[in-house]
C-alpha cells in the first residue's frame, strides 16, 4: 500500500474541494449576507488542513494500485462529507447539530437529496447554493473531476476512476486516455447543466433559481431552494423540462458522448440497457396514471402531468416532488419507492442497483429457467448480439447480493433505534439508493429523527454512493494483506 502516496493526494483532492465553498461565500458577499464568513473560516480551515496533509508527502510520486484507488476514494468521501459539514455547523442560520450538519453534507454530496432543513424559502442564498453546488460536484464525482485536471495523478486515474464510477462496466473507457475520458464526461455534464439552466431561466425562474435547480436537476439530486421543490412554481412547462432533464441525466453518459461524436441518436435505442431504462419508465408511468385517474386523486390532467413528473423524478432517484406521493392511493409510494432500487442507468449521475444490473439478473434468471428444462443447453446471457462474459454476470450477482445483505443489516439496525418499519425501510431504501423522499416519517424531511439514525442513513448514502463493494472491500482481511 501506497500510504505516503495516499496522503499526497488526499491532501490536493482536499484543497481543491476547499475551492467549492467560495463561490458560496461569493453569492453570500452579493446578497450582503454574514452568512459569507462561515464559508470563508470553511474554506481556510479546509484548505489548510489539505496543505498540512500534502506537505509531508509533496515529493512521493510511486504509481497507485488498485488497493491504493479504492482506498483513496472511500477515504477522500469521508474526509469531503466532514469538511463540507464545517460550513454547516458554523452557520448561525439554520442551527444545526453535528449529526446533522454531517447528514446534510453527505446527502448533498452523494447526490440522495434527504434534508434535515426546513424553511428553506427564508434561508441565506449563499447557503441554498452551497447546497445544490454539493450535489453537482457529487453528481459526477469529485474524484473523476480531479483525473481529468489534475496530471499530477498520472498513471495513478484508472485506479479511481474505476472505485469512483458507478455501473459493472467500468473497464469502459470513451477515449485511449483515462484523464481525456474524465475531461469529456466533465464536458457533457457541465454543457447538460447549462442547457437546463439556460431551459428554466427562459421558462420563468430566476437566473439564481435555474442555476440552483439545474445543479441538481443534472447531478439528479433533487436539493431545492424551496420548501414545496419544483412544486413551488406550479408551471407544467418547467415540470416538463425537469423531465426531460432527469431523464436524460439518467442515461449513460457514454452514449451521450457518442451521440455527439457521431451526431446521431441511434445509438440510444440500440442500448439493451436504455431501452429497458425507457420501458421502465413508461410502465410506471402508466400505472401510476390509471391508479390515479381510477381513485379521482386529481383530474385527468393532473393525474398524468403529476404521474409523469414523480415517476421520472423517483425512478431516476433524483427525489424532485410536485406533490406528495407518499399519500397517494394502494401500492403507489412503494411501487416508486421499489423502482428507486432499480434506479438509473450505469455511466450516469442516478443512484439505486443500476437499470443494466437488473436486466442481467432477468436474463440470468431466464437463462436458469432454460436450463432446467434443457440442462446440457449453452445458454449465453447477451446484451443486445454481445455476449456477456461470465465473470460480470458473477459480479452482478455478487453485488446483488450483497447489497440485500447489507440493506437487511441496516434495516434492522435501525428498528431496533425505535424507528416505525414503514419510516425505517423507507428511509433506508431512499438513502440506500440516493433517492432522498421517503415515506413515513421521512416523508417531508429527516430533521426528526435521532442523532444515531441520521449517522447510520449517512452511512447508508456513502455505501450506496460508493456501490457498497468500494467501501465494503475496506473491512476485508485479505485488502489488507500484504
Amino acid at each position: 500500500m501506497q500510504y505516503t502516496q495516499i496522503q499526497r493526494i488526499l491532501g490536493i483532492l482536499l484543497m481543491l474541494f476547499s475551492t467549492s465553498m467560495l463561490p458560496a461565500a461569493a453569492v453570500g458577499l452579493y446578497y450582503g449576507e454574514q452568512a459569507l464568513e462561515a464559508f470563508v473560516v470553511a474554506f481556510a480551515i479546509t484548505a489548510l488542513a489539505g496543505l498540512l496533509i500534502w506537505i509531508p508527502a509533496r515529493h512521493q510520486r510511486n504509481e497507485l494500485r488498485i488497493r491504493d484507488g479504492y482506498l483513496i476514494v472511500v477515504m477522500f468521501w469521508l474526509v469531503l462529507g466532514l469538511f463540507g459539514a464545517v460550513p454547516l455547523y458554523l452557520l448561525e442560520m439554520p442551527e444545526l447539530t453535528i449529526a446533522d450538519s454531517v447528514f446534510e453534507s453527505f446527502s448533498g454530496l452523494t447526490t440522495t437529496g434527504a434534508t434535515v432543513i426546513t424553511g428553506l424559502d427564508t434561508l441565506p442564498r449563499s447557503l441554498l447554493f452551497y447546497r445544490q453546488q454539493l450535489q453537482w460536484f457529487g453528481g459526477m464525482g469529485i474524484i473523476v473531476l480531479a483525473v481529468a485536471i489534475l496530471p499530477m495523478l498520472g498513471v495513478g486515474g484508472m485506479q479511481l476512476y474505476r472505485a469512483e464510477m458507478p455501473g459493472p462496466l467500468k473497464e469502459n473507457k470513451l477515449t485511449p486516455r483515462i484523464a481525456e475520458t474524465a475531461k469529456v464526461l466533465w464536458y457533457i455534464y457541465a454543457g447538460l447543466t447549462l442547457a437546463c439552466a439556460l431551459a428554466y431561466w427562459a421558462a420563468g425562474m430566476t437566473l439564481f433559481d435555474a442555476v440552483s435547480h439545474a445543479f441538481s436537476t443534472v447531478a439528479i439530486g433533487g436539493f431545492s431552494t424551496h420548501d414545496a421543490s419544483i412544486g413551488y412554481f406550479d408551471s407544467a412547462l418547467i415540470e416538463f423540462i425537469c423531465i426531460v432533464f432527469m431523464f436524460i441525466s439518467g442515461i449513460n453518459f457514454a452514449l451521450h458522448f457518442l451521440a455527439w461524436r457521431f451526431r446521431s441518436i441511434a445509438n440510444y435505442w440500440l442500448d439493451p440497457e436504455c431501452r429497458a431504462y425507457v420501458l421502465i419508465l413508461g410502465a410506471l408511468f402508466i400505472a401510476c396514471c390509471v391508479v390515479l385517474i381510477h381513485f379521482q386523486t386529481y383530474d385527468i390532467w393532473t393525474s398524468i402531468r403529476f404521474a409523469a413528473f414523480q415517476t421520472v423524478s423517483i425512478a431516476t432517484t433524483t427525489g424532485f416532488g410536485v406533490t406528495d406521493f407518499s399519500a397517494w392511493p394502494t401500492v403507489l409510494p412503494f411501487l416508486l419507492l421499489y423502482a428507486s432500487f432499480i434506479g438509473a442507468s450505469a455511466g450516469s449521475t442516478g443512484g439505486g442497483m443500476k437499470v443494466i444490473r437488473v436486466l442481467l439478473l432477468y436474463k440470468q434468471g431466464t437463462r436458469e429457467t432454460k436450463k432446467l428444462i434443457h440442462p446440457h443447453g449453452v445458454f449465453p446471457v447477451k446484451l443486445g448480439n454481445k455476449p456477456v462474459p461470465d465473470r460480470v454476470v458473477e459480479a452482478v450477482w455478487g453485488f446483488c447480493a450483497v447489497y440485500v445483505f447489507a440493506f437487511a443489516v441496516l434495516f434492522l439496525i435501525l428498528l431496533s433505534t425505535g424507528l416505525d418499519f414503514v419510516t425505517a425501510f423507507s428511509a433506508l431504501a431512499a438513502c440506500m439508493n440516493n433517492l432522498g423522499p421517503g415515506l413515513g416519517e421521512v416523508s417531508t424531511h429527516y430533521g426528526e429523527l435521532s442523532a444515531t439514525v441520521k449517522w447510520i442513513l449517512s452511512f447508508a448514502m456513502l455505501l450506496g454512493r460508493l456501490e457498497v463493494f468500494t467501501l465494503l472491500v475496506l473491512f476485508t482481511p485479505m485488502f489488507w494483506a500484504r
